[in-house]
């Protein structure tokens, strides 16, 4: 399944300010609860709810190769989390300074971690 992106600024300002926050050793997450879930879901196809997933990655990160290297980074390890998810959320991402040598598998162990901490990990019965 493709992966929604958040691009407006206001979402991801909604994110910052509203949202739940948890910290890891590669990454720092905020959590909103998506208002537009229902909407988005009735336009969907497939009659579905889903995440939106956003990444912002300041220059404190490094340069612009850095950069791209830490979002696709961030785009795999929230491949592998996704399925484990609750959706209908607003997610976004933001790395930290110690995230340059790091692989997916070990931010996305720390997502698993952030995720588990807030409550928002799926139980093995819900879809």
């Amino acid at each position: 399944m493709k992966y929604r992106t958040i691009k407006e600024h206001h979402l991801f300002d909604k994110t910052f300010h509203r949202g739940e926050r948890f910290g890891g050793k590669y990454v720092s997450c905020y959590v909103l609860r998506d208002y537009a879930a229902k909407r988005l879901r009735d336009a969907n196809p497939e009659k579905t709810f889903y995440n939106r997933f956003g990444v912002s990655v300041g220059k404190k990160v490094g340069n612009a190769v850095t950069r791209s290297r830490v979002k696709r980074v961030l785009r795999a390890a929230w491949w592998e989390v996704e399925p484990e998810v609750k959706t209908g959320y607003l997610v976004v991402m933001v790395p930290r300074p110690g995230i340059q040598t790091a692989k997916s598998g070990d931010v996305a162990q720390d997502l698993r971690r952030g995720f588990a901490r807030i409550g928002m990990m799926r139980d093995g019965n819900e879809s």
